[in-house]
């Protein structure tokens, strides 16, 4: 799911790559991830939005199809719902303070959180 992303996915699908019944690894998928394959999914997208958009060369409904999102008032829906923010005010903003952080920490940082869930904590330098 991590790198197929843009491809369209579904439970069913995954389910038979696993091995596996779409229930059971429906089951076993958030026992170890703590959310849905659809949300987990939808997150990846989210993700590779975020970092399409501060680019700035991609309009919003040419990002929207780039990460395999097929409906592009779900993609600014779910992408609000993640982020805070239509998709067309982030790009819109100045990024131009990020751009010295490695990308894997930006990751960490910028990695969309649900309303309500607790936000990732930095790793600890010991």
């Amino acid at each position: 799911m991590d790198r197929e992303y843009a491809e369209p996915l579904d439970v069913p699908a995954l389910a038979r790559v696993a091995l596996m019944s779409a229930g059971h690894f429906s089951r076993s998928f958030r026992a170890a991830y703590g959310e849905t394959p659809y949300s987990y999914l939808m997150t990846r997208r989210i993700e590779r939005a975020m970092a399409l958009l501060r680019r700035g060369d991609m309009s919003v409904t040419e990002v929207c199809f780039a990460v395999g999102c097929t409906s592009l008032g779900s993609f600014s829906s779910r992408f609000t719902e993640l982020v805070g923010e239509s998709p067309s005010v982030y790009r819109e903003r100045d990024h131009s303070d990020g751009a010295a952080v490695p990308a894997c920490v930006a990751k960490v940082h910028t990695r969309p959180v649900r309303n309500g869930e607790a936000t990732p904590a930095p790793p600890s330098v010991a």
